[in-house]
């Protein structure tokens, strides 16, 4: 019996199936085909520069709005929580406390005064240190129309509401579905396309086709994320046989500068589908990666990567001293491992605009998963990459003072803080050693001259010349 269908199911199947006949032509010609030839028929400019006009038009509503209902519009600390006075040495501090502008006894002398300074300091650090606030996102002069904030800008007026209603709409409707199909398209191709070339005998064909294949897959990645990138000064780009460091801010920094160039990735070996992309592109690409058990080796590591930078064919390494993510606000300590190496280092600062949305991977309170829904339902994610000149370390310098100069002219271009602290402590304890050299200092005020004149007695010893008050005639040669 031949089974009756309806005419509007036939239609149904019609609308759908030219509906995704069309999603994937459109995917194909406006982004995969770009991709592919390195080419931006400039939309996601357009994009850009459409979103920046309704955030300003939503700031000037926010702001009637609040005038109107006699509201004061949340600004965030840009300058901090509290008014810290210009930093000045303890000993200059100690005096002030002490009402002696002159100077310390000569004899060590504790006063009760002193405490306030320590007082003073940790309460500070308490409520607004430098360290614990770049572990979180970075506070927003005016609303994105995001959710993501712990301030009700969106129920001010009612347009916002109906904006920020069709905002959603928009960024999980289409934009999401969107992105989504992208990730997975460039993820796949990775996967089949490297392990195929891999299979080529020809080392020197090999090694240009993988490179095609790594740039055109991050580029679609990259379109996966809305990522509208500004590349600076491209002259000073990483060259083979050097190192490229970077502030790291989030995960896609690795496909923010892979996108304009191919690197060799470092970093640990890793299960499930991270696994599986580590494995194909080392097939065809020489990527360094580590067990969980050569991590911890600093003389294997120090060994595998001197021996690739010594390979002028090999591609630059990519890393990331700081070892953790920082809110885009400021550099934090370089470790030095990278920069024992004997080989040029290629500084690259990377800024991003948080007007667009938060790149930050807050690893502590975002798995890796949530933390990738979240970046693929913003807005967009806009930054800049400036390439900074070539650096050697110079005569007499040790690792971490070359770490230091690399670090603070990272941070003098991309406008960041420069802080010596460690990235770590974002889940460990401050080291002794820091509460040790409060102690020392202290130390030093109050027996720093007593021991500075315990020094010239002692010298004056060892020239023979015990009275060193006493005239020249009272001397062996004056008689």
């Amino acid at each position: 019996m031949a089974r009756f269908t309806f005419p509007a199911d036939n239609l149904l199947c019609r609308c759908l199936g030219i509906s995704i006949t069309v999603w994937l032509t459109l995917l194909f010609v406006f982004i995969i085909v770009p991709a592919v030839l390195g080419v931006s028929f400039g939309i996601r400019s357009f994009y850009m520069r459409t979103l920046l006009k309704i955030f300003e038009w939503a700031t000037l509503r926010m702001e009637l709005g609040a005038k109107e209902k006699n509201q004061q519009l949340y600004k965030p600390y840009t300058h901090g929580i509290i008014a810290k006075e210009p930093p000045s040495s303890l000993q200059q501090e100690i005096q002030e406390l002490r009402g002696s502008a002159s100077s310390l006894p000569s004899e060590p002398e504790f006063e009760m005064a002193d405490i306030f300074y320590f007082c003073r300091r940790g309460v500070e650090s308490i409520v607004d240190d430098e360290v614990t606030k770049r572990f979180s996102a970075q506070e927003l002069e005016s609303w994105n129309l995001l959710t993501r904030s712990n301030y009700n800008f969106r129920h001010i007026s009612l347009r916002l509401t109906v904006l920020w209603g069709l905002g959603i709409l928009i960024r999980y409707g289409v934009l999401l579905p969107l992105r989504v199909t992208l990730a997975v398209t460039g993820i796949c191709l990775l996967l089949v396309l490297t392990t195929l070339v891999a299979f080529l005998p020809n080392a020197e064909l090999r090694s240009y086709l993988s490179e095609k294949v790594h740039l055109m897959c991050y580029r679609i990645c990259v379109r996966a994320l809305t990522a509208i990138i500004t590349y600076h000064n491209s002259e000073n780009k990483p060259k083979n046989g050097g190192i490229c460091v970077a502030n790291h801010t989030t995960p896609i920094d690795v496909i923010i500068l892979a996108n304009d160039g191919c690197y060799a990735l470092v970093g640990q070996v890793h299960g499930g589908l991270m696994g599986m992309v580590q494995r194909a592109m080392v097939k065809s690409s020489s990527h360094i990666w580590f067990e969980r058990s050569e991590v911890k080796d600093r003389h294997l590591v120090a060994k595998r990567l001197g021996d690739h930078v010594a390979d002028k064919t090999k591609q630059p390494i990519l890393i990331f001293p700081e070892g953790t993510c920082i809110n885009n606000t400021s550099v934090m300590m370089f470790k030095k491992g990278s920069f024992e190496i004997d080989c040029t280092v290629y500084p690259v600062a990377i800024k991003y605009d948080p007007r667009f949305g938060d790149a930050f991977w807050n690893s502590s309170k975002f798995g890796m998963v949530s933390y990738l829904l979240r970046m693929m339902s913003s807005w967009a994610i806009v930054c800049s990459v400036w390439y900074l000149p070539p650096m050697n370390r110079e005569e007499g310098e040790d690792a971490v003072q070359f770490a230091n100069r690399v670090k603070a002219a990272i941070a003098a271009q991309g406008g960041l803080v420069d802080l010596i602290w460690d990235g770590g402590l974002k889940r460990a304890k401050v080291k002794d050693v820091f509460k040790e050299e409060q102690q020392k200092l202290y130390s030093k005020v109050l027996v720093g001259d007593h021991d500075s004149e315990d020094r010239v007695e002692d010298k004056r010893l060892e020239d023979g010349n015990p009275d060193g008050d006493k005239s020249s005639k009272d001397s062996p040669e004056g008689q």
